[in-house]
């Protein structure tokens, strides 16, 4: 009797296994993305305060660079606007930041885009 409980366990176990590790990897993958999207946003305020400021288009990239820890920072796209010789004072700047999020597991990566596309715009004053 005990012999047909144990075999009844690993039936189970192998019919739920796939289900519980599609869950554990989709839980990864979700924070994997949630944490580029973060850090992303915080890049594109960021570069938007240095851009409100007068910052020089060249220097706003290069922050933008330097603050993309944890990310790939060949992937981070930074996307100003208008440039540093049409920004007057009282006129909107926007910065734009894109980046792409390889995706590690197979079957997630044949559900969404892979890379997943990231983006986060953000709109300041010129003081």
């Amino acid at each position: 009797m005990l012999r047909r409980e144990n075999g009844q366990a690993m039936v189970e176990m192998a019919l739920v296994l796939p289900i519980l590790l599609l869950l554990l990897f989709g839980i990864v993958e979700f924070g994997r993305i949630f944490n580029a999207y973060i850090a992303v946003a915080h890049i594109s305020r960021e570069a938007a305060r240095v851009a409100a400021l007068g910052d020089s288009d060249s220097e706003i990239t290069s922050l933008a660079l330097n603050r993309a820890a944890g990310l790939d920072k060949t992937k981070v796209q930074v996307k100003i606007s208008p440039s540093s010789e049409e920004r007057t004072r009282g006129t909107a700047v926007q910065v734009e930041v894109d980046y792409s999020v390889p995706l590690i597991v197979p079957l997630i990566s044949n559900l969404l885009p892979n890379p997943f596309p990231i983006s986060a715009q953000t709109i300041m004053r010129v003081e």
